[in-house]
């Protein structure tokens, strides 16, 4: 994409190609070079920041699981539905490459950075400390894991923004 120069009128003492250079810069950068993503609220290995929650996704991981997914995924699947998948394709080791593509969903649903590395590369290595810190992640952002998608919506924890009507047709 090329820039086209424009003349601007500028205030007194501020040269006009200042102002160009600046409208170029602005423009001229790709769109994925200007997004920026936002930290993760907690580290990969601080799972003892929830205790109760590192106890339970060591011991049983399909849990945690399921309740990240029922909000990932906003209520279309049950917390139990996707825990049991998960708990199904757990001793196949086929179980991190189905969290890495939450974990993935989650990133796109809050534009989080993809930190320390590779999704699928965290849930490989460490696939305990990725799924507290996802579970750290909606817990943080306001969710209360326990109850589920509904009952977070009942109790105004959840902002649906919907987009405005559209009144009228397109025609000529």
């Amino acid at each position: 994409m090329t820039p086209i120069p424009v003349t601007m009128p500028t205030a007194p003492g501020v040269p006009s190609h200042n102002i160009q250079r600046q409208y170029r810069t602005m423009y001229s950068t790709p769109r994925s070079a200007v997004r920026i993503r936002n930290t993760w609220s907690t580290g990969l290995c601080h799972c003892c920041d929830d205790p109760a929650n590192c106890l339970i996704t060591c011991f049983c991981p399909c849990i945690t699981f399921g309740q990240i997914a029922e909000i990932v995924n906003r209520g279309t699947k049950s917390c139990g539905s996707r825990g049991a998948v998960y708990g199904l394709l757990l001793p196949t080791g086929f179980g991190c490459l189905y969290s890495c593509f939450y974990r993935s969903k989650l990133r796109g649903q809050y534009n989080l950075e993809e930190a320390p590395c590779v999704d699928c590369l965290v849930h490989f290595c460490c696939e305990v400390c990725a799924l507290c810190q996802e579970y750290r992640e909606l817990k943080k952002r306001g969710y209360d894991m326990g109850i589920g998608w509904q009952a977070n919506i009942d109790l105004g924890n959840v902002v649906i923004t919907v987009a405005p009507p559209v009144e009228g047709d397109m025609s000529r």
